[in-house]
Parts: C-alpha cells; sequence; structure tokens
C-alpha cells in the first residue's frame, strides 16, 4: 500500500523535529499526522471547535442536498471565533510517511512512534482563503449545537473537532 502525503498543522514556527508525546486517544507517545484529503480539517487555530463535513458514499441525496447544496465539504465554526480565525497563522508541515501507520483511517488520521523531521513546511495568514482554496465552503455559526447535532444524526462524513470547546448549549 503506497502511504499519502502526510501533514502536520501547527501554529508554532520553526519546528525542526516532532518528538513523540503522549496523547489522550492513544496509549503510549507518538506523532499525528493528517492526510492530504483531510488536511482542510485542521485549517483553523488548534483550539478551534469546528464542524467539518462531506459527502461520501453512505451519503443520501436528502442529506447532500440539505447540508451540502452545490459544495463538496463544509468547514463551520462559531461567530464568536471568526476574529481568531482571522488572527492565527498556521504552519504546515510536510512529513515523510515512511514511519506513519493509519490511526484512525477515515478521518485521515496517522501516528508514528519515532521522532519525524519534517521535509518541508509552508505558512498560511489567511485562514479563510486557505480553507476555499482547498475546496471548503466555511460557514460562520451563531449556534454550534443545533448543526453539530444534524450532521452527526445524518447519513454525512465529518468531523466534530473540540466540541467540548464550544459555547455551552443554550437554553
Amino acid at each position: 500500500m503506497r502511504k499519502p502525503r502526510l501533514f502536520h498543522v501547527s501554529e508554532e514556527a520553526r519546528i525542526a523535529r516532532f518528538e513523540p508525546r503522549a496523547n489522550y486517544r492513544v496509549e503510549g507517545e507518538m506523532v499525528w499526522a493528517v492526510d492530504e484529503p483531510h488536511l482542510v480539517n485542521f485549517l483553523t487555530p488548534r483550539d478551534c471547535p469546528r464542524i467539518t463535513y462531506g459527502s461520501g458514499p453512505q451519503t443520501t441525496d436528502e442529506d447532500a442536498v440539505r447540508f451540502l447544496g452545490l459544495v463538496r465539504r463544509v468547514v463551520a465554526f462559531e461567530a464568536a471565533r471568526l476574529d481568531q480565525v482571522r488572527a492565527c497563522t498556521l504552519h504546515i508541515y510536510e512529513v515523510p510517511p515512511e514511519s506513519f501507520e493509519p490511526e484512525l483511517p477515515e478521518a485521515g488520521y496517522w501516528i508514528s512512534r519515532t521522532p519525524v523531521t519534517p521535509i518541508g513546511v509552508r505558512t498560511e495568514t489567511d485562514l479563510l482563503s486557505a480553507l476555499t482554496r482547498a475546496g471548503a465552503e466555511v460557514r460562520i455559526l451563531q449556534d454550534f449545537w443545533t448543526l453539530c447535532d444534524a450532521v452527526a444524526a445524518s447519513s454525512l462524513e465529518f468531523s466534530i473537532i473540540h466540541k467540548e470547546l464550544a459555547a455551552p448549549r443554550s437554553g
């Protein structure tokens, strides 16, 4: 199996080497990376709660029309986070895939148990444009939870990242 291009996204500049470290999801220490098709899910500040979704093989026509319309991918976040997104600079490190193994393939997550030296880096200072160039429609939400619940109950392929950091449910 040919491994995909892999990336590690950080707000930290000039990382010369990624050292494995503990994470709440997987036992042991590791370096995380994301594959190219899922990179768009990480083009926001790290602690920005977001809902990303698109059509997949199991998506019904009804859900595609309801949630996507004519777009193929959506990245949605709270309006209260817009200034944070506008002010953030991200460094997108490409990492060599050799030491990585899939962790959650449907989400594009890969892990390496050994240190990793990046093979390239690019900097994004305009994340809204970066999201658009990556093929996503950006949706800015007044209420995170309505869309979160609806997408989670749909037939879409989705990722809900850092929902624990979203504003509390109202009412």
